[in-house]
């Protein structure tokens, strides 16, 4: 597949909702992965008329070098943590490293929770459409805790709908969704911003305007 660019994440998530249109009539739910996901979802969620939320997933870093990633964990009534065991093998964490690295990244997990949903709870997924977005794909980790722990709370269909993201990367996710829908495939592929003319980091408050714009009500002060 050949190489895309997108002007910037709203634009990306403009071109997905075109391929995803075929869904609209199941009346879906979008979940975005913050924060990044949240721009590109918003434009999904808006073109297929469906409901907007977010699913908190955390990347467990490697000790001294925290961009890659040796799991992630994601929120839930009990977290869900997913290990990639050949990083594992590889960087050979101290023992209770991950066990640490996990209650920290629950603690961040539980400030986006209270500021993006305050005292509601997450959307249920069980026997519904899930499309699953994100602004892009590097390595998978974070995105496999998420469709495993997703396909756990048993969907009716589970896509996963992105941008960009490595060849290789793709084929090991599409057994972990019914369907899986990305613009762009590259085999040599670096950064995920390398497609992007503006990718710049979304914040909270525009995660927060986005979410409030889309139908759910801005959490209490």
């Amino acid at each position: 597949m050949s190489r895309v660019r997108f002007r910037d994440r709203r634009e990306a998530g403009r071109r997905l909702a075109a391929v995803l249109a075929r869904y609209r009539d199941l009346r879906p739910i979008v979940l975005a992965l913050p924060r990044g996901g949240v721009p590109v979802a918003f434009e999904v969620a808006r073109a297929l008329a469906a409901p907007l939320d977010v699913l908190l997933v955390r990347k467990i870093g490697a000790p001294g070098a925290p961009e890659l990633g040796i799991g992630a964990v994601i929120d839930g009534a009990e977290p869900h943590v997913v290990l990639n065991d050949e990083v594992m093998r590889e960087v050979m964490p101290s023992p209770g490293y991950v066990e640490a690295e996990t209650e920290r990244q629950l603690v961040e997990i539980e400030r986006r929770r209270r500021l993006y949903r305050g005292d509601r709870h997450a959307p249920s997924v069980a026997g519904r459409a899930v499309i699953l977005v994100d602004d892009g794909i590097a390595t998978g980790g974070t995105v496999t805790a998420a469709l495993q722990a997703l396909a756990a709370a048993q969907p009716a269909l589970l896509v996963l709908a992105v941008p960009v993201a490595p060849s290789d990367v793709l084929k090991t996710l599409s057994g972990l969704a019914d369907d899986v829908v990305c613009l762009s495939a590259p085999y040599f592929f670096g950064a995920v911003g390398r497609f992007y003319d503006d990718f710049s980091q979304t914040t909270d408050d525009e995660v927060i305007r986005l979410l409030a714009e889309a139908g759910l009500p801005p959490s209490p002060a």
